[in-house]
């Protein structure tokens, strides 16, 4: 069976503030874990790992299981206020250099295709099996693992994720979350 996840810090303010960390992670992702272990036991998917369960799955199994996945791997990408430093000496900076020339257009790219995203859902920093990137918008619990790609880097554009600090300036949100992003973390998913 499935538990939350322990957040790596206690707050991500001001940034996202502790009102809306709590709300989303204790309330939304718990829902979702909850969801899926009664919608899993008794079956075959409840031996299976999150990502199995993506790549084989549909209907509420799929949006719950897509759901958890989503979120954990939003949630571990932030620290507060720690100010990783990026290199551009690293894989992943020298591969976003070579495909949008700055990481700063990668960022704008990345904002715009978030802002884009008709209605809810994620967008993603995604890599295929040969370390190509893209950006990429899934509506719903949809992620790159459901369509074969690694999942790199991810902002949640679901209101929820903002609404209570940023209302409905969606754009707003997206561009004060890079002040939170794991670099380390980032390359880690993208080199392993």
């Amino acid at each position: 069976m499935f538990t939350l996840i322990e957040l790596p810090y206690k707050s991500l303010a001001p940034v996202i503030s502790d009102e809306t960390l709590s709300f989303h992670h204790g309330k939304h992702l718990q829902a979702y874990v909850d969801n899926l272990n009664k919608l899993i036991a008794g079956t075959p998917f409840e031996s299976m790992t999150l990502e199995e369960i993506v790549k084989g799955s549909d209907g509420a199994v799929f949006n719950n299981a897509g759901q958890i996945l989503n979120h954990e791997l939003y949630f571990t990408q932030f620290c507060p206020a720690c100010h990783s430093e990026r290199s551009e000496e690293s894989l992943l900076m020298k591969q976003i250099i070579k495909q949008w020339g700055t990481v700063e257009a990668f960022q704008t790219a990345f904002e715009a295709k978030g802002v884009s995203l008709f209605g809810s859902g994620w967008v993603w920093l995604q890599a295929d099996a040969a370390g190509e990137l893209s950006i990429a918008q899934y509506g719903g619990a949809d992620n790159p693992v459901a369509h074969g790609f690694k999942p790199i880097l991810t902002f949640d554009v679901w209101e929820h994720a903002y609404y209570l600090d940023y209302q409905n300036r969606r754009a707003a949100h997206l561009h004060e979350l890079w002040k939170i992003v794991d670099w380390n973390v980032i390359e880690s998913r993208y080199t392993k």
